[in-house]
Order: C-alpha cells, then sequence, then structure tokens
C-alpha cells in the first residue's frame, strides 16, 4: 500500500484483509471469493426470481442485498460490491443489455464513435455503485473489508468493438490493425473513465478495489505492450495517487504475468493456470498474491475442495497471501463447497 492509501485506513479499522494486501504477518489468511455474490446461493437464486440480472445491478438497494447475502451465510473476510463492468459505461452513452453477457446496442467500429462519445462527470458515473457502496458500508460487519472494482479499459474495449463477448473478440483485434489512433483514444477515453470511477468508489468506502482484465490474454507480449500497458498503468497510477489500494487480475494470461507484475498495483491477482507459489518468490516481497484455486474443483464437493485449499495453504508462504479462486464461483457450486473452504482457511488460526 502506498503511503497515502495506509493513511486513509486507521489503524483501528484495518482489517485482516487490509493487513494481509499490504504484506503484514497475520494470525491467518483472508478469503474472499470472486463473484462470491451471485449465482450458486439459494437466496439470490431466489431474487433472481423475481429481477432481472440488469434491475439487480441497476439498484442500489438490491445491489446493497445481494453483496450481503455470502457475508450473512459464512465468515468471508471481504465483501465485494454487486455490479457488473459494464455499470460505469451508460455515462457514455453506451446502451447495452445481458443475453446473458453484455450486448452493445451500438458496437464501436470507427474514429467517428469514438471522437462521438460524451466526457463524463465522475458523478453521473454509475451513482447506482456509489450508493450502493454507502448502503453496505453501514451494515457490513467491522472486522469486513469492502471491496469495489472495475473493468480493466481493454476488455471494455472488447465488448465495446465487438458488440458482445465471442471467441478471440476478431473484430476488436482487426480494429486494432486497421484504426490504432481510434483504438487508443477509446482506451484513453476508458482509462480517465474507470480512474474516475474507482477513486468515487474509495470516497464512498471501499477498502481497495480490483481491476478485472478478462480478455488481455488475447495479445501477444508485445502487443499487449503497445497497446494495454500505457492505459492500464495511467489507471492505476491514478488511483494509487487518489489512496486508493490496488488488486489487478488479469485472466488466462501466462504468457503476460512478467510484465503485469510490474505495474503499480498493491495486489496481484491470478487464475488457476499460474504457479501462484513460483510468482510469490519472484514478486512476492513487493506484492501481495491472490488466488488461485481452480473454481471447477468446488463443483466436485466438500472433500476435493479442503484437499485443494490444503494444498494451496501448504503451499504458498502465508505472509501477503489473500485466499480466492483462480476465477468466479461457479453456478453449480455446491454451498458445502464453500463452507468447507472457509473451514480450511480459517484453521490456519488455530
Amino acid at each position: 500500500m502506498t503511503g497515502t492509501a495506509a493513511a486513509r485506513i486507521s489503524p483501528e479499522t484495518r482489517t485482516l484483509f487490509d493487513r494481509a494486501l499490504d504484506r503484514e504477518p497475520t494470525p491467518r489468511r483472508p478469503l474472499w471469493i470472486n463473484r462470491q455474490a451471485g449465482r450458486y446461493l439459494p437466496e439470490y437464486r431466489k431474487l433472481r426470481e423475481r429481477y432481472g440480472f440488469k434491475e439487480l445491478a441497476g439498484s442500489a438497494e438490491l445491489a446493497a442485498e445481494v453483496t450481503l447475502q455470502p457475508i450473512r451465510r459464512f465468515p468471508l473476510d471481504a465483501a465485494i460490491i454487486f455490479a457488473d463492468i459494464m455499470s460505469p459505461l451508460p455515462a457514455l452513452g453506451i446502451e447495452f443489455d445481458f443475453a446473458p453477457g453484455p450486448v452493445v446496442a451500438e458496437p464501436i467500429r470507427s474514429a467517428a464513435a469514438v471522437d462521438a462519445l460524451p466526457e463524463a462527470d465522475s458523478k453521473s458515473v454509475a451513482p447506482e455503485v456509489i450508493e450502493a457502496i454507502a448502503l453496505v458500508r453501514r451494515e457490513l460487519p467491522a472486522h469486513t473489508a469492502l471491496l469495489g472494482f472495475c473493468g480493466a479499459p481493454w476488455t471494455l474495449a472488447a465488448y465495446l468493438v465487438e458488440g458482445r463477448g465471442v471467441k478471440d473478440f476478431p473484430r476488436l483485434r482487426a480494429f486494432a490493425a486497421e484504426q490504432p489512433r481510434a483504438l487508443e483514444r477509446l482506451l484513453e477515453r476508458l482509462s480517465r473513465l474507470m480512474a474516475a470511477y474507482l477513486i468515487r468508489q474509495g470516497q464512498a468506502g471501499v477498502s481497495a478495489i480490483q481491476v478485472f482484465d478478462s480478455w488481455a490474454g488475447l495479445l501477444s507480449r508485445a502487443s499487449w505492450e503497445r497497446l494495454v500497458r500505457p492505459h492500464l498503468e495511467s489507471m492505476l497510477h491514478a488511483v494509487g495517487e487518489a489512496g486508493i489500494s490496488r488488486i489487478l487480475f488479469v485472466n488466462n494470461a501466462p504468457h503476460l504475468v512478467e510484465a503485469y507484475a510490474g505495474l503499480p498495483a498493491e495486489g496481484l491477482a491470478v487464475d488457476w493456470r499460474i504457479d501462484l507459489r513460483a510468482l510469490q518468490e519472484r514478486h512476492g516481497d513487493r506484492r501481495a498474491v491472490q488466488g488461485n484455486i481452480d473454481p471447477a474443483i468446488l463443483t466436485a464437493g466438500p472433500e476435493p475442495t479442503r484437499a485443494a485449499a490444503e494444498s494451496l495453504l501448504d503451499q504458498v508462504r502465508a505472509r501477503g497471501h489473500i485466499v480466492n479462486l483462480g476465477h468466479g464461483v461457479l453456478p453449480n457450486t455446491p454451498v458445502e463447497s464453500v463452507e468447507a473452504l472457509v473451514q480450511a482457511v480459517h484453521r490456519e488460526a488455530q
């Protein structure tokens, strides 16, 4: 954590999660789960019988309720605000729906379309998310951290240019070759918007933020360095300057790990394809690490989950390690598997 970030959280309110992200000794490792607020929980599925996903994410009250559901059920060490990576994009005049993933009404495929995007006032960016953070903060136990998040500029551009999630995003890659300056302007705009959005989340009360880059792995390292790195770096730098702790999660990009490990972030979160102990050996003196149990293991039931958790705890040094999955919890995950994961992590303090 930067000095300004450390100053924002008083010693009395720093949680187990905060201390682990700062790489301080802790009685046990903290645990939270990507997508912990959602599809695998019976109480969430009950809400979905009444409300669509977009309606849940668009209501501060409903989003706060969904955020708190897993915290009421499990003694997790962090809540993550319920929203979607697309939530801030209406501030740019972007219309989208979900079917089930994001579907953009008018994809951006020209320089003129990029230039037509308005400059958004920071207060107009996903106000429902900012309100939900304040609501959750009032109800969250003092020992539980609250995390905000956003999609990385490249990942958001993938949906804006392609129009929806498709295998390998060919239109996006073609756009990068055909109109590199237009793509650069789009990434610059998204970087500024996401920085403002994350700073607002910090002001509303989150303990830290996580940046999700789902599609960086589409690129070679040389292309990533040229297209993605400058914008991701500037965004992370602006957030750090505002005193907000940062975790960077890059999915399915083992060939990029040494490149993005050098970006300004207090924590590196990786998927299950990465050797977390090896990453810790190379970068754990400067960064906390987060992850990285294969989410599919939890669908096999409590005993395989417990074994995977114990193996992870044995292999990865405790200091500066935040336990999580290597991606989002799967919808068919038994609740008992999450209970087994919690029990395995909590036994470390015994």
